[in-house]
């Protein structure tokens, strides 16, 4: 591990050891629908609005992780959070210009196409208003004016799959991109690609994530037509379990592996459909972005170094699997 990376590594450590020590103030109270809620007592601070801005596309669980973490701090910390989300990026940069225009005191933004947000998030900047990213645009947070970031390395991810798919034996890798060009995703079959190394190909498939039959469709064909493809590694956990239902629909013996969990992928994992998954912790991504703007706002504290606060990558299978089952089945994992 680089000397960066240490650094992010025990800033989380040190921010996750006072979250949990705040959590346990009041007994580590539960939601009403089973899921944790952080309610450590509300904070004293004045109330401020946050406003949260993600590429969420319908239908993808992932989202509700990240929502989940970000309105849990957000009820420990007194503030009002305004959730808005687009998959376009054109219009998820209107959503962070129209929070520049409300005048919240703080953004957090997701980054799949940076570009497209830069400019948004330089006027934010330019009122005085501070922005945080995470999950997506690990690399270029620092070039759109953001002054953290909360995710995991996505090359680094894709190569340690890639990796660990070698060790398999696997020979021919189908990934799955789900959202046409999204630097996260794309980073990913990348690093899967340069971690499998010499020991097999992979071929990258662009689907319309927002059209589950169509992805369906498009998997199904794909296995039909080459019965060479041995895996098959899914950016997101809805679109592995339906490369599951394909591989099953067309007789494949294509093992299937991917990024990011929800429950049914856990229990996916447990019943053997799914091999295993790379979790980037998504509850905790949204929880840091929110208690770091409340942090920075009411006491000044920046979080990393500089650097990427890393949530992951880490693997789940099935030897540890039921370690993470019951967050899973509440919803926060």
């Amino acid at each position: 591990m680089s000397g960066h990376r240490r650094t992010a590594a025990l800033v989380l450590a040190s921010a996750l050891a006072l979250a949990a020590a705040a959590c346990s103030s009041t007994g580590g109270k539960q939601e009403e629908n089973g899921g944790a809620a952080a309610n450590a007592g509300k904070a004293n601070t004045p109330r401020v609005k946050i406003a949260m801005v993600t590429h969420e596309a319908p239908g993808d669980t992932f989202w509700s992780l990240v929502r989940k973490g970000a309105e849990a701090a957000a009820a420990k910390d007194n503030v009002q959070l305004v959730y808005t989300n687009d998959p376009q990026a054109a219009q998820q940069s209107t959503l962070v210009q129209n929070a520049v225009d409300q005048k919240v005191a703080g953004i957090a933004v997701t980054l799949s196409k940076p570009d497209a947000l830069k400019g948004a998030v330089q006027n934010a900047v330019a009122a005085g208003i501070p922005v945080v990213a995470l999950n997506a645009g690990q690399q270029q947070w620092k070039d759109v004016g953001a002054m953290e970031f909360f995710g995991q390395d996505e090359s680094v991810a894709g190569e340690a799959a890639g990796r660990r798919l070698a060790t398999e034996g696997a020979k021919k890798v189908l990934c799955v991109i789900h959202e046409q060009g999204s630097v996260a995703l794309e980073a990913r079959c990348a690093g899967v690609a340069k971690g499998l190394a010499g020991a097999g190909t992979v071929e990258n498939v662009t689907v319309t994530g927002t059209d589950m039959p169509s992805v369906k469709q498009t998997l199904t064909a794909k296995l039909q037509q080459d019965r060479g493809i041995d895996r098959v590694i899914g950016l997101g956990a809805p679109f592995a379990l339906t490369a599951v239902q394909a591989a099953k629909d067309t007789g494949s013996t294509a093992k299937v592996a991917t990024f990011d969990t929800n429950r049914d992928l856990v229990n996916a994992i447990r019943s053997g459909d799914v091999q295993w998954a790379i979790d980037q912790q998504p509850y905790l991504q949204g929880y840091l972005a929110v208690d770091a703007l409340w942090l920075y706002l009411n006491n000044g504290n920046t979080i990393g170094g500089g650097q990427t606060v890393l949530t992951g990558p880490a693997f789940v299978d099935k030897k540890n699997v039921d370690a993470i089952a019951t967050y899973a089945n509440n919803g926060t994992r």
